[in-house]
């Protein structure tokens, strides 16, 4: 009964090991995903991603990869940049529109809103807005 229970404790262990060497060494890649994952993974992200929690933006481009849409301007000498990450599907047409992505607000290279909030924000804060 002992050998038993030492074999499943054994086999328990390695699949642990495993499970980690497979985490560690294999991390999403959203640039391997095929869109539908891509999608999921990205909407996933963001939704965890709080802008008072001092976000860079080097950290989301690290982990979501290059955005599907961007807008930017300089104000004052700050950068404004608005990059789109598509999050869902409204036309099955191959084409990335922004009403198909979130968006989210960098400010100086620092996340500072989501979704329809970064759009408000990037569009009222734009020089020639007023």
């Amino acid at each position: 009964m002992l050998r038993v229970v030492l074999f499943v404790l054994a086999g328990v262990a390695l699949y642990f090991v495993i499970v980690a060497g497979i985490l560690r060494f294999y991390p999403d890649d959203p640039a391997q995903m095929n869109w539908q994952i891509r999608e999921t993974f990205n909407a996933k992200y963001i939704q965890q991603l709080q802008p008072e929690q001092g976000v860079l933006q080097q950290q989301v481009t690290d982990r979501l990869g290059g955005p599907d849409i961007t807008r930017a301007y300089r104000k004052n000498s700050v950068v404004h940049q608005l990059l789109y990450y598509r999050t869902h599907r409204a036309i099955a047409d191959g084409i990335t529109t922004e009403d198909e992505c979130t968006a989210l607000l960098f400010i100086d290279r620092k996340l500072v809103a989501i979704g329809h909030e970064a759009i408000e924000w990037y569009e009222q804060q734009r020089p020639g807005s007023n």
